[in-house]
C-alpha cells in the first residue's frame, strides 16, 4: 500500500525545472478527464490477470489525473469502505425494537453499536502488518467474505449473543478498509491535492450516515430488524464480486512480515475488559467484583499494551529486532499530529453517544417510529456529506486552522441547542439542531485528519493512519457506554426524587447533551492553541515553499 518510504510525487516540479512530469494547474479537479487523456503504458494491469500486478504510483496519477485502472480501484475500495460506515449507522434507528425483542436491558443491547466500534478499534492497528504482509486484493476480498459470513449469521440468529458474534465478524471484515483507503489515497496524491481527494473520498464516507439509520428504520417499521442484516449479506456479495473483477494491488508484499499478535491479545483484553466494566454499571453498583475488576484488568492491559509498543519500536529502530512495533506510538511525538488526533477522538468521543441517545429520546421517549427516527436524522447527514466535500477543498486553499475553528464551532452551537430538548419540543427541531452539528463533523473531521498526517513524513503515514484511527475508534466505542450510563445514572435520581420515567429518561438525556457540549467547547480550545504554525496555513503554500527551500539548498550546494 501506501506507506513504504516513498517520495513524494515528482509533480510538483514546474516544466522548465528538468521535473518527468507537468506541473498541476491550479484548481484543476483531480478526477478532470480521467477517461480522456492519454494514459501510461499498462499493458501489465490488463484483464483479470493483471489485476494482480502492483499499480505503482507512476501507472495511478499522471498528468495531474488518476488514470483508469486507479480510479476504478480507488472507486471499488471507497465504496466498500462506505459499506463498512453504512453497517456501523444502520442499526441505530432499529436499536429500540432490537432490545425489546430480544428482552433484554438497553446497556446491553448498545454492544450492539459499541462492539462495532471496538472491533474496529482493534482491527486498525493490524493494518500496517496486513499491508505489508498481504497484498490489496487479498486483504480486500477476506475482509468482505468475513464481513458476508457475519451478516449472514445476525441476520438468522435465535439468540442475542450469535448476533452479536455476527456483528463482531461485520466489524472484523470492515475494520481495515478505511485505513487501507487512507493509505493508498495519500500514497497516489500529491500533498497539494489530498485535501480534495481526502474531501471527495470522504463525502461519500458521510453519505453512509444519510442512508443508513433511513433505511434502519424503514426496514425495520416494514419487515423487522433481521431485514436489516438480509441487506448487508446482499451488499457483501456484491462487495467480493467487484474487488475480485476490479480491485487492483497497491505496494508490494512481503510474505516473511509478521505481526506482535500478543500485543493484539493485550489490546482486546484491554478496551473490551474496560468497556465491559463500564457496561454493568447499570445493573451492579460500582463496588461489585464484576463492575471493578474487568475495568482494573482492561486498565492494566491498555497500560502493558502502551508499554509494549514503545518497547518493541524502540528495539525496532536500533536494530534488535526483525519487526516494528504493532502500533508505532513514536508518531504522537509530532505535536501536530498529536493534536489533530486529539480533536478527532473527542469529535467521536461526542458523536457516537448521540447515534444511540436521539434514536431513544425519539422513539422511546416520544413513541415516534424507527422511520421517523430515520428521517429526522437524515438532513444533518446529507449536511455531512457536503461539508465533507468542501471542508476538504477549503483545507487545501485557506489550511487546517480556519476550517477546524469554523467546523467546531458550529458542532458546539448545535449541542448546545440539542440539550434544551423536553417533553414537547418540536421533532424537527431536533433535526435542525442535528443538521448544525453534522455540518460542523464535515468541517472538522477530515480536514483535521488530513492535516495531522500530512504533518508527518511520508514513510510515517501507515504508522500515523494506524495510530489515529484506532484512537477516534476507541474513543467513539467508549464514548456510547458512557453517556449511556450517564443518562440513565441521571434519569435514576431523578425517578427516586418522584418524576415519571419518560421525564426523568428525557432529563438524562439532556445532562448527556450538555456533557458533549462540553467536550466540543474543549475542541474549540484545542483549535485555537493547537493547530498553529506553517502546516495549518494552505497546503499548497507549504508546498511551494518547501520546494523553495529545496531549491535555494541546491543553490547553496553549487
Amino acid at each position: 500500500m501506501a506507506a513504504h518510504g516513498q517520495q513524494e510525487h515528482p509533480q510538483h516540479e514546474q516544466p522548465g525545472d528538468g521535473g518527468g512530469a507537468p506541473a498541476i494547474r491550479p484548481g484543476r479537479p483531480y478526477t478532470r478527464e480521467v477517461h480522456h487523456e492519454p494514459e501510461p503504458d499498462t499493458a501489465a494491469h490488463r484483464g483479470i490477470a493483471g489485476l494482480s500486478a502492483v499499480l505503482t504510483r507512476e501507472h495511478a496519477y499522471r498528468g495531474g489525473h488518476l488514470t483508469r485502472p486507479a480510479f476504478v480501484s480507488l472507486a471499488i475500495l471507497t465504496f466498500i469502505t462506505f459499506v463498512g460506515n453504512f453497517t456501523q449507522l444502520q442499526l441505530s434507528a432499529a436499536l429500540p425494537t432490537l432490545v425489546d425483542d430480544f428482552g433484554i436491558s438497553v446497556t446491553l443491547g448498545q454492544w450492539m453499536t459499541s462492539i462495532f466500534q471496538l472491533t474496529m478499534g482493534v482491527m486498525v492497528p493490524l493494518t500496517a502488518y496486513l499491508t505489508r504482509r498481504f497484498s490489496t486484493r487479498q486483504i480486500v476480498i477476506t475482509s468482505m467474505v468475513v464481513f458476508t459470513v457475519g451478516s449472514v449469521l445476525a441476520w438468522l440468529s435465535p439468540t442475542f449473543p450469535l448476533a452479536l458474534f455476527g456483528r463482531f465478524l461485520e466489524a472484523a471484515g470492515t475494520g481495515v478498509m478505511w485505513p487501507v483507503l487512507q493509505i493508498t489515497v495519500f500514497s497516489i496524491f500529491p500533498l497539494d491535492r489530498r485535501g480534495m481527494a481526502m474531501g471527495v473520498v470522504g463525502m461519500a464516507m458521510a453519505v453512509a450516515p444519510a442512508i443508513g439509520p433511513t433505511l434502519g428504520g424503514l426496514q425495520t417499521d416494514m419487515n423487522g430488524w433481521r431485514s436489516i442484516f438480509l441487506t448487508l449479506t446482499v451488499i457483501g456479495c456484491i462487495s467480493i464480486v467487484l474487488a475480485a473483477c476490479g480491485l487492483h494491488n497497491f505496494g508490494a508484499s512481503d510474505k516473511t512480515a509478521h505481526a506482535d499478535f500478543f500485543s493484539v491479545g493485550l489490546s482486546i483484553i484491554g478496551f473490551g475488559a474496560l468497556m465491559f466494566g463500564f457496561t454493568n454499571i447499570q445493573a451492579y453498583p460500582l463496588a461489585a467484583p464484576v463492575v471493578w475488576l474487568p475495568m482494573v484488568v482492561g486498565v492494566a492491559g491498555i497500560i502493558w499494551f502502551v508499554l509494549r509498543q514503545i518497547h518493541s519500536e524502540q528495539r525496532f529502530k536500533a536494530g534488535n529486532a526483525s519487526r516494528p512495533a504493532l502500533l508505532d506510538l513514536s508518531v504522537l511525538r509530532n505535536a501536530h499530529f498529536s493534536v489533530g488526533t486529539l480533536i478527532a477522538s473527542l469529535s467521536f468521543f461526542a458523536f457516537s453517544s448521540l447515534v444511540v441517545l436521539i434514536p431513544l429520546y425519539i422513539q422511546n421517549c416520544r413513541g415516534y417510529t424507527a422511520t421517523i427516527s430515520g428521517l429526522v436524522m437524515l438532513p444533518g447527514a446529507i449536511a455531512q456529506a457536503i461539508a465533507q466535500f468542501f471542508g476538504g477543498r477549503a483545507l487545501d486553499r485557506f489550511g487546517a486552522r480556519p476550517v477546524a475553528m469554523a467546523g467546531t464551532m458550529l458542532l458546539c452551537l448545535g449541542t448546545v441547542m440539542m440539550s434544551m430538548i423536553g417533553m414537547h419540543t418540536w421533532i424537527w427541531y431536533i433535526s435542525i439542531c442535528q443538521f448544525i452539528r453534522q455540518i460542523g463533523m464535515g468541517f472538522v473531521m477530515m480536514p483535521v485528519t488530513t492535516w495531522s498526517l500530512n504533518c508527518l513524513r511520508p514513510a510515517e503515514v501507515s504508522a500515523g493512519s494506524a495510530v489515529t484511527n484506532t484512537v477516534r475508534q476507541i474513543a467513539g466505542a467508549i464514548g456510547s457506554p458512557v453517556m449511556i450510563l450517564t443518562m440513565y445514572s441521571i434519569a435514576a435520581a431523578q425517578m427516586s426524587s418522584g418524576r415519571t420515567e419518560i421525564a426523568a429518561n428525557i432529563i438524562g438525556i439532556e445532562w448527556a447533551l450538555r456533557i458533549s457540549a462540553i467536550i466540543n467547547f474543549v475542541m474549540i480550545l484545542l483549535v485555537v492553541f493547537g493547530v498553529k504554525g506553517e502546516d495549518a496555513g494552505s497546503t499548497r503554500d507549504a508546498v511551494r515553499r518547501a520546494l523553495r527551500r529545496e531549491k535555494d539548498g541546491k543553490a547553496v550546494s553549487a
